[in-house]
């Protein structure tokens, strides 16, 4: 991923020098196992830890790999260079590459999942800060992009952050999903490397053993494990779809922090857009554009092919780069997000109590006329609102067949905007708990 969208830590993950490093520890590891087997000698297992704390050269690894053709051979040839190639014959014992690339890849997206998971927190503080900030605060309900009836801007706060809960714990599952290791050797029948090797590697690497690999671990894994990163991606964007919508001018309930000496237009000095809200939306696009490609991976020739192999050489960073800067830009939107309670309630009452249409006619049916009628006497009021910018209570207390069922004092009541907020304790106690 380009730079002007990545965040180091995550970057490092991907980077050669630590793919490189991860091969090596699993080669190491994998000839301490072989040397308590009796497979190959225990100083050649322990001549292989020498180069610990070497900085293998990648581009030296990379001018072999332009004679070889082969990455892993490449760097099995750079690692002999340090360790001398006696000891070196021990190396790769049995292994095949998919070995190394697999076991490797899957260390990458588990640390890289732990990164995310830490993102997916520091967004859902965030969002559980400003919930609570505004859980009474009134602002309008929109279905369709139009006026339905009051919320509080507490509970959208509070849905975003029930989703982005429900996304943790698909990554959580996500990272178990792909954290497995494989060290079964060509087309995964151990015949060449005993069992036991595998489950030491992985256990020094925090993974499961594949409990079955046909040379790949499953791409299936693979497959749920990007989707998932698809889904937060979605969810993302849904947040800032909101956030974009209430900077709108017309809107203007609420919009990205405008930091001093900022400038929203080359061409208009009024501006103030919602750049990053739009950025995120654009990011959305990007880790989704991963799943398809990640879902195709799973249907492999026989017991192995590299048909997958480049597509993940890319959605593998970028992906997992891309999720990690959302993530961080969009807990910095929400923490900085300046609301503006009075444009709400105003926004609310633009169309003067329309938004309580549905408690009137609930009051008509429960005072006996039925619900075809109500309907008409409440939408033959409404309409007035909508077409002469007429007051909705004041057209209700002058309409003789709404107060030959609704006492004045009953249609008053019926504007009462407390009404509409008496569950947000329950709502709040659903969502972060009772405490």
């Amino acid at each position: 991923m380009i730079p002007r969208y990545s965040r180091p830590e995550m970057v490092a993950i991907w980077e050669p020098a630590t793919k490189f490093r991860i091969w090596y520890e699993i080669e190491a590891h994998a000839c301490d196992a072989q040397a308590k087997l009796g497979v190959i000698p225990q100083e050649s297992a322990d001549a292989v830890w020498k180069a610990k704390d070497v900085e293998f050269d990648v581009a030296r690894i990379d001018e072999i790999e332009a004679v070889t053709k082969h990455d892993v051979i490449a760097f099995l040839t750079h690692l002999s260079e340090h360790i001398g190639s006696t000891e070196a014959r021990f190396v790769h014992q049995g292994m095949t590459s998919s070995d190394v690339l697999d076991t490797t890849f899957n260390v990458q997206l588990v640390r890289a999942t732990d990164i995310l998971l830490a993102g997916v927190d520091r967004v859902m503080t965030a969002l559980k800060t400003r919930a609570l900030e505004h859980k009474d605060t009134i602002r309008i309900g929109r279905s369709h992009g139009i006026h339905a009836e009051p919320t509080t801007m507490g509970l959208t706060f509070a849905r975003f952050y029930a989703e982005m809960d429900r996304n943790k714990n698909r990554l959580e599952k996500a990272k178990w999903e792909i954290a497995t290791g494989a060290i079964s050797g060509a087309v995964g029948t151990f015949a060449n490397i005993d069992p036991a090797v595998e489950e030491h590697v992985c256990e020094k690497l925090g993974l499961r053993p594949e409990p079955i690999s046909t040379q790949v671990i499953p791409r299936d894994r693979h497959a749920m494990f990007f989707a998932t990163l698809g889904v937060i991606a979605s969810s993302i964007e849904n947040v800032a779809t909101e956030i974009r919508h209430m900077q709108r001018t017309e809107v203007l309930e609420a919009e990205e922090f405008f930091s001093a000496g900022q400038k929203g237009s080359s061409a208009m000095p009024h501006k103030r857009n919602p750049v990053l809200t739009e950025n995120l939306t654009g990011l959305a696009r990007l880790v989704r554009m991963s799943v398809v490609p990640a879902m195709e991976n799973v249907a492999l020739w026989h017991e192995r092919d590299i048909s997958h192999s480049s597509v993940e050489r890319t959605i593998g960073p970028d992906t997992t780069i891309t999720l990690d800067f959302a993530l961080n830009r969009l807990a910095g939107v929400v923490e900085k997000l300046v609301i503006y309670p009075d444009n709400m309630l105003a926004n609310m009452n633009k169309f003067r109590g329309l938004v309580m249409s549905q408690r009137v006619l609930l009051a008509l049916t429960q005072a006996g006329v039925s619900r075809e009628d109500s309907y008409k006497l409440v939408q033959r009021n409404a309409m007035k609102v909508w077409e002469q910018g007429a007051d909705f209570k004041t057209e209700l207390l002058a309409d003789p067949e709404v107060t030959a069922a609704l006492s004045p004092a009953q249609i008053e009541e019926k504007f009462d905007l407390g009404y509409h907020t008496k569950h947000v304790e329950t709502i709040f106690a659903r969502v972060f708990g009772k405490d």
